[in-house]
């Protein structure tokens, strides 16, 4: 699969952007379509299930579409903390189907992918502070490589790649580890290869990134695990529900509460 040999590198980012919040992770995708959104949703889910009080922060800036996924309509979401109405804390929403909360984003609004980068800091150092309230804060990032998304994930203890074995995801999920990595060379991934035909095909898309990553960027992130390709799925997310409450037994279900046992 081919590679991007060139790739422009950001200045070194502040001692700000990357001070890290312990209890706080990210989901990044390097392109939209790998279930990077159902993910976090669902993971958040099973987190909420054994226990954690958890946050969901829907920072697909500009495009969220979290509460879209389960049907909420939240009240105050980021484009009103953005506007000054509200804080940060003020705009949280119970999700009590789930059992955990959520700052939505503004779906179809420009105004949050086009933040200046001084609010955008100001966000990313409230989002901390009120990270303490939880014991886990997932931070669900927009798709691609962008300075913005690479931002959002700075305070986060480790990233979370979600790919398929689409030949676009997995160079474009390479782009983002690698502009991650030198604009913060500790900075930790962990690959979630999703909607995988059977894990051992899972395994081999791991192995492609994996290899990717040593032969060019002398780096191996790990693999934190394989999701299955469900039907039920679809289903749930028809029918803007969680899938953990619509077919808590499925496959898919099952693939994502391994990975939040990791957790505890």
């Amino acid at each position: 699969m081919p590679y991007p040999v060139l790739i422009r590198v950001d200045k070194s980012p502040s001692p700000a952007m990357l001070a890290q919040c312990a209890n706080m992770v990210a989901v990044a995708s390097g392109k939209g379509g790998v279930g990077k959104t159902w993910f976090s949703i669902t993971l958040c889910h099973a987190l909420a299930k054994r226990g954690k009080k958890t946050l969901l922060f829907d920072g697909d800036l500009g495009l969220a579409n979290v509460d879209i996924q389960l049907g909420l309509v939240p009240e105050k979401d980021l484009g009103a903390v953005v506007e000054g109405s509200c804080n940060l804390a003020e705009a949280v929403t119970r999700y009590e189907n789930g059992g955990f909360d959520i700052l939505a984003g503004r779906s179809g609004s420009g105004n949050l992918a086009t933040l200046a980068a001084q609010k955008l800091s100001d966000m990313r150092g409230d989002l901390i502070a009120l990270a303490k309230n939880y014991d886990t804060v997932v931070v669900d990032l927009g798709a691609g490589v962008e300075r913005p998304v690479r931002q959002m994930a700075g305070p986060a203890a480790f990233t979370y790649v979600v790919l398929t074995d689409e030949p676009t995801s997995l160079t474009d999920a390479y782009a983002f580890i690698k502009l991650s990595r030198a604009a913060n060379p500790s900075s930790e991934m962990r690959i979630v290869v999703n909607m995988a035909t059977s894990a051992t095909e899972g395994q081999k898309t791991y192995d492609t990134i994996r290899k990717a990553c040593e032969s060019f960027l002398h780096y191996s992130p790990p693999l934190a695990g394989i999701i299955r390709r469900d039907a039920k799925v679809r289903d749930a997310i028809r029918a803007q529900t969680p899938l953990l409450t619509r077919s808590p037994l499925c496959e898919a279900a099952t693939d994502v509460e391994a990975i939040a046992a990791q957790f505890c």
